[in-house]
Order: structure tokens, then sequence, then C-alpha cells
């Protein structure tokens, strides 16, 4: 790839349906990935609920070269976590760092925000995803079945010291 700038910065009204339309590809492919029963609730989403979104959450862009490629939302909660969904790039773009840069952004925005842990749910069956999260300092918090295959909660601290024990193991990429 040549040397194309990622940035990165929040998500606004103008966003909407490129949002809805990069999250509808990448929860397709994940949709058949997983095994998922049913549609996902990110493939039922509408362009007012991108815009509620926009307006009551951490509501993050991606841009390679100026164009939106990935979007990721945060809610940060009263207890001082956090609940990262809706991660998607889209499907031409992955592979090419921006996912990194997205979450690269996630941490220091959290820190900022003294947020203690971020939370979020994936298909424990894609593996490329539960190695990326991996690689970003996310440990397995939980499994379920609720939503009709296994679902990992994984959870990443931001505590003192949490990142130097994974770095230590290895599980930790900068």
């Amino acid at each position: 790839m040549d040397n194309k700038l990622i940035t990165v910065r929040k998500a606004v009204t103008d966003d909407v349906l490129v949002i809805q339309k990069i999250t509808r590809e990448a929860f397709q492919m994940y949709a058949e990935c997983s095994g998922t029963i049913g549609i996902p609730p990110a493939l039922k989403e509408t362009a007012e609920d991108i815009l509620s979104d926009i307006k009551t959450k951490e509501f993050l862009v991606a841009e390679l070269d100026g164009v939106v490629v990935g979007s990721v939302r945060i809610e940060v909660m009263q207890d001082g976590t956090a609940y990262l969904s809706r991660f998607g790039v889209a499907v031409e773009n992955q592979s090419q760092g921006i996912g990194r840069v997205l979450m690269d952004y996630v941490d220091n925005l959290m820190r900022d925000k003294q947020v203690s842990k971020l939370y979020l749910h994936t298909a424990s069956k894609i593996l490329s995803l539960v190695r990326f999260y991996y690689g970003r300092g996310f440990y397995i918090d939980s499994t379920s079945k609720e939503r009709g295959y296994i679902r990992a909660l994984l959870c990443k601290s931001y505590e003192e010291g949490s990142y130097k024990e994974n770095k230590i193991y290895g599980l930790y990429a900068i």
C-alpha cells in the first residue's frame, strides 16, 4: 500500500449514510463467519439510530485520504468503564492498519477519560478478530450463547500496571 494518510475524528451528521454502509458490510461478513442465527442488530440499524449514537456516544470515524472507511462507538458508563460497539472497517479497506489506528485513538481517548476498563463483544469463532483484540491488550472475560453463537465478552484494563503485565507475556503489541 502507498503511504496513505489515515486520520481519526469524531463522527458528524454528514457521515451517517457512509457509516451505515460500512456497518452493514462489516456485520454481514461477521454474521456469515460467526454462524449468527437471525439478523444481527447491527444489520437492522437505521440512519436515525446512527444519528442518535453520534449525539450520545463517543463516535469515531477513520478516514483514508479523506474518505470515511471505518467507525467505532464507545459508551462511557458512570462507573468508569466503557463499552465499545459497532467497530467496523469497509471490506475493501481491511488489513490496511485502519482498525489498529482506530483502536490506538480509542486507547488514548479512554485514558483521557480515565476509563478503568473497556469491554466489547465479538464472535469467539472468528479467530482473526480474537487475535486482533488480544494483540490490542484485551482478554476474554466470559462467553455466552444468547445470540445463537458463542460470543466472547472481552475486556481491556487501563489500570496502572496492566500494560506492563501484558507486554511481559507478549499479549499487547505496540
